[in-house]
């Protein structure tokens, strides 16, 4: 039995970081994010669905959690555990809402709260596979490489997300305090006891809400559902890929033919598409462009549609 909670489950995650009387917590973990400046010192929830102001019939926004602080500055905080189409896009479309949401009736002159969007990502999203960086920074700027209309060394708009598959530092080599909640969030789900290191450390508290003993049954009943769509989640997507890639290769050698290797590697991509992967994350085990995974997911669309 583990003796923590997983914090990339949505309960756990919105368990440590989302509730009023552990806010504490995602203070600490958002000066962290911010370079260790002390720039949010008190949070307020906010109500975490958006609809447009176009009304009930558009595309509504659901954010993990969702606060302002003190200064009224926006910040989203996401969990996202599996790599998605078109994932900077949803990013740049989640931030539109907090922006649009300061719009004020009658006179205003357009002045505008800065807005953060974070993501604790569970896979690896940069375009540059050769870079290791944990935490990407992104904000708008000019040609100069300067930010553009920057609040302090951040813009108004700012961007920071956090590919969790790249830190793999043991306790031995945690740097500072972000790094201990990194540490914190990946090993946490696996570690039986808390390391002596955390002991003076506000982290501390986060280990003790995320004991598993700790939760009276209706929250453990919530855990355990939140873990099971977890475990189901990862076990399709591993699945999936192998039988992809091991039925690939059997027609392949069956076949022996050019014919042949082409109708596994399209049976690879129909199996990963099947379980709901990106097109990208089909596109590098099969060797097919974007463009080709998805001319067979509409292919593959059509087909089903007329069973």
């Amino acid at each position: 039995m583990a003796v923590f909670i997983n914090p990339y489950t949505d309960y756990g995650f919105k368990k440590l970081f989302g509730e009023e009387r552990n806010k504490h917590l995602l203070i600490s973990f958002l000066n962290d994010l911010l370079g260790g400046e002390e720039e949010v010192m008190d949070l307020t929830f906010q109500n975490t669905e958006h609809l447009p102001d176009g009304g009930v019939k558009q595309r509504k926004a659901v954010f993990d959690i969702y606060c302002t602080n003190a200064k009224g500055e926006h910040f989203i905080v996401e969990l996202q555990k599996a790599k998605q189409n078109y994932f900077k896009d949803r990013t740049v479309f989640y931030s539109t809402f907090p922006i649009q949401q300061q719009a004020k009736k009658g006179e205003w002159d357009f002045k505008l709260k800065a807005v953060y969007c974070i993501g604790i990502l569970d896979f690896v999203f940069s375009d540059h596979k050769d870079l290791k960086d944990v935490i990407h920074t992104v904000q708008l700027k000019n040609q100069h490489n300067q930010v553009f209309y920057a609040v302090r060394r951040f813009g108004k708009l700012t961007f920071i997300y956090v590919e969790m598959p790249h830190f793999d530092k043991t306790l031995e080599q945690l740097n500072n305090h972000c790094d201990r909640w990194l540490y914190f969030i990946k090993n946490l789900a696996t570690l039986e006891e808390i390391p002596e290191l955390f002991r003076d450390d506000i982290i501390y508290k986060g280990f003790e809400v995320a004991r598993i003993t700790a939760l009276n049954k209706k929250e453990r009943s919530s855990y355990e559902n939140s873990l099971k769509e977890y475990r189901d989640l990862y076990s399709v997507m591993k699945t999936a890929k192998q039988e992809g890639l091991d039925e690939g290769i059997i027609i392949g050698k069956t076949e022996g033919k050019a014919e042949g290797k082409a109708e596994g590697i399209e049976s690879v991509a129909i199996t990963m598409i099947n379980a709901g992967m990106p097109d990208e994350q089909i596109s590098t085990p099969t060797k097919l462009s974007v463009g080709e995974v998805a001319v067979l997911r509409a292919k593959f669309s059509v087909q089903n549609s007329h069973r």
